[in-house]
């Protein structure tokens, strides 16, 4: 469904997405690398129904995930970088109370 199109080499990054490693067209955005990485969805509700990125412009908050241990982040507003650490975020969001 998603796949490259076979124009010319574009240069790739590498990024960590639930732990493992894949390589992204450079300037993708984070919600694209977890498209690419082929999960079924990149966060679940607090009532476990699961979302996919929809709009891709950052309008609908579907595509809410946790990007270098920052939770509720629109990956589709956030470009791929080197080493990146991408997790889907699964049920209600933490608070730390502490952070006051």
């Amino acid at each position: 469904m998603f796949r490259p199109r076979s124009e010319t080499p574009r240069p790739t990054v590498a990024v960590m997405v639930e732990g493992r490693t894949i390589a992204v067209p450079a300037h993708a955005s984070a919600a694209a690398a977890v498209l690419a990485a082929g999960f079924d969805s990149i966060r679940e509700t607090a009532g476990g129904s699961a979302r996919m990125p929809y709009c891709m412009m950052g309008v609908c908050f579907d595509c809410l995930a946790e990007i270098d241990g920052v939770p509720n982040r629109q990956s589709c507003m956030v470009e791929v970088r080197p080493a990146m650490q991408i997790r889907r975020q699964i049920g209600a969001r933490r608070i730390d109370p502490a952070a006051g």
